[in-house]
């Protein structure tokens, strides 16, 4: 809470009926009326991360939900075998500028807490975290972790300018018997942690017990849940179990508690799916939580392709898209496989730019398709300087074009190199098109003349 004691949450402002600065740089962002933005947030259909400290630094806020596009996060961070903060920085500033909508911070290593204030002040971008990996290094066994270890770390990340937060609240001791029947177990690295303390005390999942007092942090600094998904699929086999769809349950729940403390919320999905399920789970998640933003990783819609999940993730993600997923993670080359670098960022970014903006189309979003219908203009008029700049990722647009033409050829070519100057189909058509208004304006001359006679 502010200083005199009342929320400071978009969702408290939005419904007592206020049209906070945040919502109407939303809605300049979408096409959006203002008070249309402030329905959407009230209603939770709509979040905009944004604590209150980072507002005060260099955030420009986003919209989250299913009358915005469709947004999407790039994950960065070091580990505790790699990486730096100016490596971590040039990460970030890299998927800002090939269009990533907001970033998490998952480092496990190193000087955390540093790099965490480095991004969050660098980034125009809204950041997220997942405070139970900081947590956890600052102890000697998971085992000895406490809830007020927990509580202590996400306020103290609060405090720096988090804007959302993955809390593991979901995963409960009574999933695990559940979670026990699967091919790969728990893949979430939050989900993992906190079966290991649950299962060693015998005892309920602190971040769940302590859920209020997270809600009243989160109410106090504008912090955006974001419910993980602790038993989130791993693998193709274990989509759409019982585990999977018990913690949904719970994360339904939580949506509700959060909402009624005026915390918005967005709900984490799924993983590897197999894509005749993925509409299926997004539906479901909708339905029990209340329409609250779906963000999804990915979901992998094949297990086989290390060094490309990607283009399998990405592939998933538009499916998720346009089933009425509002928020995708981006997932890149390395993933399964390594720590991502600069390329594997871009890679990623650039991948999940194209499901997210698959989908806006689909969807029929307004405006959505005027970029791709400015650039098939371009391109039926060989003006290559226009085509780079409309396309998502202009160098390497330009680099494979000019690589395979001579440099006097290149930059005035009604060509490209895998058609030549005798089979492009474009300039067939072009031709075709001059010579039909020919033929049309001699007719046209013709029966004027006629008519006069």
């Amino acid at each position: 809470m502010s200083a005199n004691g009342k929320p400071v949450t978009q969702l408290y402002y939005a419904r007592q009926g206020v049209i906070t600065d945040a919502m109407r740089r939303v809605a300049e962002r979408e096409g959006l009326e203002p008070d249309v933005v402030r329905q959407e947030v009230a209603r939770g259909r709509l979040v905009i991360p944004a604590n209150v400290n980072h507002l005060a630094m260099r955030l420009d806020p986003i919209g989250i939900g299913l009358a915005a596009s469709i947004k999407i996060n790039a994950n960065i961070g070091n580990s505790a075998v790699s990486s730096d903060i100016e490596q971590e920085l040039e990460k970030l500033r890299l998927a800002v500028r090939f269009g990533a909508d907001a970033a998490m911070d998952l480092s496990t290593g190193g000087d955390i807490d540093a790099i965490r204030a480095a991004i969050i002040s660098d980034s125009t971008v809204p950041i997220g975290t997942v405070p139970i990996y900081e947590a956890v290094t600052l102890i000697d066994r998971v085992e000895d972790l406490t809830a007020d270890d927990l509580l202590a770390m996400i306020e103290h990340q609060a405090q720096q300018g988090v804007d959302f937060m993955t809390i593991h609240a979901g995963v409960l001791l009574e999933h695990m018997p559940l979670a026990s029947k699967r091919v790969i177990g728990i893949v979430s690295r939050g989900g993992s942690i906190l079966a290991q303390w649950m299962l060693y005390h015998h005892k309920q999942n602190p971040l769940y017990e302590r859920f209020d007092d997270i809600c009243d942090i989160f109410r106090r600094y504008d912090v955006t849940f974001s419910l993980g998904d602790g038993l989130r699929p791993g693998c193709l086999a274990d989509a759409s179990d019982e585990a999977q769809f018990a913690e949904l349950r719970t994360l339904g729940e939580l949506t509700h508690r959060a909402r009624a403390s005026d915390c918005q919320v967005i709900v984490e999905g799924p993983g590897h799916v197999p894509l005749d399920q993925i509409e299926m789970n997004v539906k479901l998640q909708q339905e029990v939580c209340d329409e609250a933003p779906f963000y999804v990783l990915g979901p992998l819609v094949t297990d086989i392709a290390p060094g490309y999940d990607h283009i399998t993730s990405a592939i998933g993600a538009t499916v998720a898209g346009y089933a009425g997923a509002s928020f995708l993670c981006y997932v890149t080359p390395k993933e399964h496989l390594g720590l991502p670098d600069l390329d594997d960022v871009r890679e990623g970014v650039i991948a999940y730019k194209i499901a997210a903006h698959a989908a806006d189309v689909a969807r029929k979003h307004p405006g959505a398709r005027a970029r791709d219908d400015e650039l098939s203009r371009a391109r039926y008029d060989f003006d290559w300087e226009k085509q780079f700049a409309l396309s998502l990722d202009p160098e390497t647009a330009r680099r494979m074009h000019d690589e395979s033409l001579a440099p006097d050829i290149f930059k005035q070519a009604e060509f490209c190199s895998m058609c030549g100057p005798k089979f492009c189909a474009m300039q067939i058509s072009r031709h075709l098109g001059e010579e039909t208004a020919r033929q049309v304006q001699a007719e046209q001359e013709k029966l004027a003349k006629k008519h006069a006679e």
